[in-house]
């Protein structure tokens, strides 16, 4: 199975979902995806960027400067995309995951805004894919940098894996239907882009678009850092959402673990 595969020698959790159903078709350790909160990291900022775009705080036209080093409160956030990227529209943001784009940006936001903005995506409540689930956790950010915090996923909010499929379903069900909202195209670019030359593109497969976004975070306990790669396919009619959460490591790896799903989705479907 492409999912135990993909897991072969990593600590953590994936599942695949039928976009149109909601039926979880594959999984590997779902006990995990479905019970560990973990903060989400730059998973969360296709919702912050909806929200910046629907609210029209935000013309996704508009380049913002990356700035570093960039510090928030007493964390250092800076950004991993090359440093030759000086300034992005909202489609390169999410595809390179610009932290210095998203915090300043997520200003423009009121904490109110936001923590709807990431509530609507259902990052705080069951998905009822599985019969029981943990439900994640979305504060109110006290002041602005914790609110900068909160839109990078790496303070205020922690979720399950599954809800991040769920929320990821969600916008592979608006890509389908073709029901997105205009203003939201830049989100749906962003996420093709990511898989295609940005930080998600370890999970790219030759001959097949995929859509995806990754996350890397500290734990709450430590140091060390765990990863999400959440994401769907075709990106331009998705049949399946996949997330890959490992324990250890960062969105990249999480990435390459997805990859190993996705080259057997596409083996499959050119198979008559």
């Amino acid at each position: 199975m492409a999912v135990e595969r993909a897991m072969e020698g990593r600590a953590g959790a994936a599942a695949v979902a039928d976009v149109v159903t909601g039926e979880i078709v594959a999984a590997h350790a779902l006990d995990l995806a479905a019970y560990r909160l973990a903060r989400p990291g730059s998973t969360v900022k296709p919702f912050v960027l909806m929200t910046l775009l629907e609210s029209g705080k935000l013309d996704a036209s508009q380049r913002l400067l990356c700035r570093r080093p960039l510090r928030i409160a007493d964390v250092r956030m800076d950004c991993a995309h090359p440093s030759s990227i000086v300034d992005l529209n909202a489609e390169e943001a999410i595809a390179y995951s610009c932290n210095s784009y998203f915090a300043g940006a997520a200003t423009r936001l009121g904490g109110a805004e936001l923590v709807q903005g990431l509530r609507r995506a259902g990052l705080d409540s069951a998905t009822g894919l599985v019969k029981e689930e943990a439900s994640g956790r979305i504060e109110m950010p006290r002041d602005r940098d914790m609110l900068q915090l909160e839109a990078l996923g790496d303070r205020g909010i922690e979720v399950t894996a599954l809800e991040l499929l769920g929320a990821y379903r969600k916008l592979a069900l608006q890509k389908r239907s073709g029901t997105g909202a205009e203003v939201d195209a830049a989100v749906f670019a962003g996420l093709e882009q990511s898989v295609g030359y940005g930080m998600a593109h370890g999970a790219n497969v030759e001959g097949m678009k995929i859509a995806g976004k990754t996350g890397t975070a500290a734990s709450r306990e430590s140091a060390k850092t765990h990863g999400f790669f959440v994401g769907y396919a075709p990106a331009e009619k998705p049949e399946i959402v996949v997330v890959v959460y490992l324990d250890r490591g960062n969105g990249g790896d999480a990435a390459s673990a997805a990859r190993v799903v996705f080259v057997e989705f596409a083996k499959n479907r050119m198979t008559p």
